[in-house]
């Protein structure tokens, strides 16, 4: 089958692995320098997984920048651009979608579109009208950054936005790929499964809040985190997953998600979305008070990514403890592999691990790292289990 991916970011490029181990994929893309880097089997994102797929799995698997080339023998079109949240507007930043959706329709009107970006609830019924087609379907992607793949090859469910012979032909091209063929395939009206994704990511923000609140609660009364953690967690209906306090929720898809349903709901009765977004502020400035308070001349961040695996920092917590740092007139240096330059927003980048450990007065750490084990006296973290 003649399948096209739109977007080699984590979502795009894991499904256009996962889809091209049994069909012909093109992955679509304007950067001409990502497009290259799939064509040479080089991944433009840090994922282990994808690494691995591209060099030992045989897959069919080409990329271009050139829209009519992509699309015209396409029988279904995945949709995966980048959807920001935009605070003029209180909602997602929608353009790239329809400008991939309008093109999808002008050279090939039969194509199947689904798309794989999170949207706001009733997007994709208003886009069928607006566009005059039905050939439109959302599927909500659920995976972490760095371990994208994994979460397409094991799938926690995979929800289709439709109720159809197509809608299941495509949660069966999913699960064909898919090492784990046996998750839980749910087919939903289309504002449905948008709201799905929406309440979904909204919940894991709220349950990084809880134990980033607990985290506080025990750091300022001088008591143990983990033991508090696991005394909580072993209550069968809380758990012992997604437990781990860090510096706040951050990333591509929970500081948006949280931002648009909590737009969602307008004049509508609720308390909890907003805690939500302001607990995760709460947070970010708290971290920020504490490393203050000690007068530092010169603060080091290690790493702007906020998991392990992972090369994205965009909207990652520690940005914003950045900011709040340097508002308070301390000077701040940067420790990430990822950045080549020496300066990263009028910062410097230290890029000798050595140096950067001698010249810090503190290092912030979101998630401690065995090359920080000996200098753990300026560390700061509220890693419990080095992960997450």
């Amino acid at each position: 089958m003649n399948i096209t991916v739109v977007g080699t970011g984590y979502v795009g490029f894991a499904n256009a692995i996962l889809l091209a181990q049994h069909n012909r994929v093109i992955a679509m893309d304007i950067s001409k320098e990502r497009v290259d880097l799939v064509n040479q089997k080089i991944s433009p994102i840090e994922d282990r997984e994808i690494t691995k797929y591209l060099q030992e799995v045989p897959l069919d698997l080409t990329a271009t920048t050139d829209d009519v080339l992509a699309y015209k023998d396409a029988k279904y079109v995945f949709i995966a651009t980048p959807t920001d949240y935009d605070p003029e507007t209180n909602a997602f930043d929608t353009e790239s979608l329809e400008s991939v959706i309008q093109r999808v329709i002008a050279v090939n009107p039969e194509a199947v579109m689904i798309i794989k970006s999170t949207v706001p609830v009733g997007y994709t019924k208003g886009m069928k009208e607006r566009f005059g087609t039905h050939n439109l379907v959302f599927s909500p992607e659920f995976l972490r950054e760095g371990q994208a793949l994994k979460d397409n090859l094991y799938p926690s469910r995979i929800v289709i936005g439709e109720k159809s012979a197509r809608a299941q032909e495509i949660a069966d091209l999913l699960l064909q790929g898919a090492i784990d063929k046996e998750a839980p395939v749910l087919l939903t009206d289309s504002t449905e499964a948008e709201a799905i994704k929406l309440f979904a990511n909204t919940y894991l923000a709220l349950r990084v809040s809880f134990f980033n609140e607990l985290d506080t609660y025990a750091e300022m009364n001088g008591l143990n985190t983990q033991q508090i953690i696991e005394g909580v967690g072993l209550d069968p209906r809380i758990g012992t997953h997604y437990n781990n306090p860090s510096f706040g929720y951050g990333g591509y898809c929970l500081p948006k998600d949280t931002k648009q349903l909590l737009a969602e709901f307008e004049s509508m009765p609720q308390k909890l979305m907003t805690a939500i977004v302001a607990s995760n502020d709460s947070r970010k400035r708290h971290i920020a008070h504490q490393i203050l308070k000690e007068n530092p001349q010169k603060v080091g961040i290690y790493r702007l990514a906020m998991k392990k695996g992972s090369d994205n920092f965009r909207q990652s917590a520690i940005q914003d403890i950045i900011h709040l740092i340097k508002e308070g007139k301390v000077e701040v240096v940067i420790y990430e592999p990822v950045i080549d330059e020496d300066i990263f927003e009028n910062m410097q980048v230290i890029h000798d691990l050595s140096d950067f450990k001698e010249t810090s007065d503190v290092i912030l750490a979101n998630r401690l790292d065995d090359e920080l084990l000996d200098v753990l006296d300026k560390v700061y973290t509220r890693d419990v289990y080095s992960r997450d």
